[in-house]
């Protein structure tokens, strides 16, 4: 699912990664950790296709980064700290943008605004008058109409409550049993750590496998 040799990205003239080696198999759970600036957030964008690698070896889901960013990115999804969400549309038209940028089915954005409880009034709500907890829920709901092969997700549990965190820590668990592989960053170590396969440690831009 992820090979990466010395895989360097710049932001700005900052080596965001400084020479990453990193590989990842289908169906597992991975844990990213390590303190603010480690490269955590690039990391995530980067196997996104949405940071350049300058230098290495970057191949996503059999892409080779280096040369085609474009094609990996209707095959992932990424929860990032922003949201992404446009306050003036509805949950339902939000979700259903996203979902055909992967050319998701109908079906797809039902089925997963019911599975985040947005089935309901709140369907025709615009994202601008949401919760914090209701806004995750939404942009949780984009990412599994996608139906994603990689998931990568920046604080996953962030701004929900328990029910929440609960839900979001069933869905990593039933889409690895389908064959998806998520890797994600959280702050929330007991939790993640119960859920993780692997665990990397990014630390000044470069990745170890704990062991």
């Amino acid at each position: 699912m992820v090979h990466l040799r010395g895989a360097v990205a710049l932001l700005g003239r900052f080596p965001a990664l400084a020479g990453v080696d990193l590989d990842i198999d289908r169906r597992r759970i991975v844990l990213l950790r390590g303190p603010n600036g480690a490269g955590k957030t690039t990391l995530l964008r980067t196997l996104a296709g949405l940071v350049h690698v300058s230098e290495g070896e970057a191949v996503v889901l059999g892409v080779d980064l280096l040369t085609d960013r474009r094609s990996v990115r209707q095959r992932v999804g990424l929860l990032a700290h922003t949201t992404g969400l446009y306050d003036e549309l509805t949950v339902a038209d939000n979700v259903a943008f996203w979902a055909r940028a992967a050319r998701a089915e109908r079906s797809d954005v039902d089925a997963a605004m019911a599975r985040l409880g947005l089935d309901g009034r709140l369907r025709t709500v615009p994202v601008g008058r949401l919760s914090a907890g209701q806004r995750r829920r939404t942009s949780l709901a984009c990412l599994i109409a996608r139906r994603p092969e990689l998931w990568l997700l920046d604080e996953p549990h962030a701004g929900l409550d328990q029910e929440g965190r609960d839900l979001v820590d069933q869905l990593l668990r039933e889409a690895t049993a389908a064959g998806a592989t998520v890797i994600l960053s959280s702050h929330e170590l007991d939790r993640s750590l119960q859920l993780a396969d692997e665990v990397v440690t990014l630390s000044g831009g470069v990745a170890t496998r704990d062991s």
